[in-house]
């Protein structure tokens, strides 16, 4: 899907491929450290991706929070104009264990499709840290590559269950303190960080379901390890200054997910935005007695 983390590790340059401005900015999405997620939700959301207004993707994404699991997945491709010269697609997924309120996955999967080749990631994670990762097919080393050492893929999270913004506390959790955050994120091929600062409270209303406040962040993307220093898209991500993120509730949760998100690009700007964000509560398991 044209969301979070499906396509996070397709950061390349922009030149005659606009999908690609579409996955760098749609994997700036983060969580915070480890507060304690409330409660259990479900949002199922369809987005649409846009360049200098003209629509050039649709995805949708799924998340279900249950009192000791959770699952998040993505699916969508390019579309229009976009699709007819350089038509792509992709799925990405998380899962893993609610533990002591706290997410903590332990696989994340992904694939994307161009008209080139097909290529899937697999990472499995224990406790915040990468045991295995895979790509396939496997990447040809390039010397200008920085280098990801074991210790970049420790303490880290995927980029999918790095969308699941959680917010510590009592009180609403759509508040400028959702954006005094930031985190560390390994995709597979890619260790970088995202930061979080507060810009302004807004109200939105989707197409279909829900209406209401979101916090609007600013989103600062600083590489780390694994990515070509040379490479413009990756340059040109690092200085941008005026990237902006929406976060909107997942009902019944203190957790927080991208209702749209905004980064200026030398081709004009970009936009993923939610046209259905569908979320409910949902009560707690009753375990079975005989």
């Amino acid at each position: 899907m044209l969301t979070t983390s499906p396509f996070a590790q397709k950061l390349r340059p922009a030149r005659s491929r606009l999908a690609v401005w579409l996955p760098a900015l749609c994997g700036l999405v983060l969580a915070s450290g480890v507060a304690p997620a409330a409660a259990q939700g479900k949002l199922e959301a369809q987005y649409e991706a846009t360049l200098s207004g003209i629509p050039v993707g649709k995805g949708a994404w799924n998340i279900d929070i249950q009192d000791d699991v959770f699952a998040a997945a993505a699916s969508g491709g390019t579309s229009g104009l976009l699709k007819s010269f350089t038509g792509g697609s992709g799925t990405g997924a998380s899962q893993g264990r609610v533990v002591g309120g706290a997410l903590v996955a332990t696989g994340y999967q992904a694939s994307t499709t161009t008209q080139k080749k097909t290529e899937e990631i697999r990472i499995t994670l224990d406790r915040g840290n990468v045991k295995d990762f895979a790509i396939l097919p496997e990447p040809p080393v390039d010397p200008d590559r920085i280098v990801v050492t074991e210790a970049h893929r420790r303490g880290v999270w995927d980029p999918m269950t790095a969308s699941l913004l959680r917010v510590p506390g009592t009180g609403d959790p759509v508040s400028p303190e959702a954006c005094h955050n930031s985190a560390p994120v390994f995709d597979g091929r890619m260790r970088y960080e995202l930061k979080l600062d507060f810009k302004r409270m807004e109200t939105v209303k989707a197409e279909k379901g829900y209406k209401g406040p979101v916090v609007v962040c600013a989103i600062y993307f600083v590489p780390i390890a694994g990515y070509i220093p040379d490479r413009p898209v990756i340059k040109y991500l690092a200085a941008q200054r005026n990237m902006e993120i929406a976060f909107a509730p997942i009902a019944g949760t203190r957790i927080l997910v991208p209702f749209w998100l905004k980064v200026p690009t030398p081709l004009g700007p970009a936009m993923l935005e939610a046209t259905s964000f569908i979320t409910a509560p949902q009560p707690p398991r009753v375990a079975k007695t005989q």
